[in-house]
């Protein structure tokens, strides 16, 4: 084990003995699979595989919350540092960044800074059945953006549901509107979302211009992007639907996605749940498309403690290759 990551393990374990009543918490979540992949390049974020075999670490993480309070106005001091750890081996450093930010909260809501999941990306709530594996929705469409220099606005819950959460982003340099130009205003990116949850129901529409668009199936660079999310569990039942729409940054330019997600799962009874999910992400000038689906199911060994199986299938219809993956793997909190 290299020194550094000796000694930032150590420092991780010993930071809750000197804590106060607020944290700071240790926290994480271990997720590694062995599967099974044969990719031909469908993906547009990944080359083409053989079919072989696989020990993944699917966004394994470590992290450090707490908050505590201030001398004024009932305002408490929140801060996180989240990384990514590498359970497999296959990467040279042991951490890569997360979410990481400081803010304050109160009555006002809650305020925050750092490199943080963007508003449009955090209202995905539960609708992807398969984060983090290969049937995740990251693996075509865009808008899961972490954005760095973030500045984000969380309101407290309003009218018994309704949440707010904006944020905007500094360009420092960076061409974010795709002219040619380097930006530096104090908002070259902007982020809106507006969520409401009630009584297992949950719906929310989120904006955010001069984003990185990532996934574009019309290969474009910097998007406008809008999404609606809602997610509803009734009983035994968890039904899901997500709408994207993305266009082009680019002056004059009129490449655009758009894309949607449908998903389901179904708790057979207390320890086994069997779900499924499916979509299409479309390039309204290439006509390319990218459809997702994937079947699976969880079985839980302990409250914090998830076996899983999965299947997944990525489609690209014009360029006639596919990826597919199965997989088995374990997933815990602590």
């Amino acid at each position: 084990m290299k020194l550094g990551n000796a000694l930032g393990i150590g420092l991780l374990g010993a930071l809750p003995l000197v804590a106060g009543a607020n944290g700071p918490t240790l926290y994480g979540k271990i997720n590694v699979s062995l599967e099974n992949v044969d990719f031909e390049g469908a993906s547009l974020a990944g080359a083409s595989t053989n079919d072989q075999w696989e020990l993944n670490s699917n966004a394994s993480r470590l992290g450090i919350k707490g908050d505590f309070d201030l001398e004024v106005g009932g305002l408490k001091a929140i801060y996180l540092a989240e990384y990514g750890i590498d359970v497999d081996g296959d990467d040279d450093d042991t951490f890569s960044k997360r979410n990481i930010y400081a803010g304050l909260a109160g009555a006002f809501g809650t305020l925050r800074a750092g490199n943080i999941d963007s508003p449009l990306k955090s209202i995905e709530g539960k609708v992807d059945q398969f984060n983090d594996l290969y049937g995740d929705i990251d693996h075509f469409l865009g808008g899961q953006t972490r954005n760095k220099n973030g500045v984000q606005y969380l309101s407290p819950t309003l009218l018994g549901g309704l949440s707010v959460h904006g944020a905007f982003s500094p360009g420092e340099q960076e061409d974010t509107d795709d002219d040619g130009e380097p930006d530096d205003d104090l908002a070259d990116v902007v982020s809106l979302a507006l969520a409401w949850e009630r009584k297992g129901f949950h719906a929310a529409l989120a904006y955010e211009k001069d984003q990185a668009a990532r996934r574009a199936v019309d290969g474009f660079n910097r998007a406008d992007i809008l999404r609606a999310v809602t997610t509803y569990r009734w009983r035994a039942l968890e039904l899901g639907a997500l709408y994207q729409q993305a266009k082009d940054t680019a002056p004059g330019s009129d490449l655009e996605d758009r894309g949607y997600l449908i998903s389901a799962a179904w708790h057979v009874d207390e320890r086994l749940t069997l779900k499924a999910q499916g979509g299409e992400n479309r390039g309204e000038e290439t006509d390319e498309k990218l459809t997702l689906w994937a079947l699976g199911a969880d079985y839980s060994l302990g409250r914090n403690t998830v076996a899983y199986l999965y299947l997944s299938n990525l489609e690209r219809d014009e360029a006639g290759t596919e990826d597919r993956a199965v997989g088995t793997g374990l997933a815990f909190k602590f």
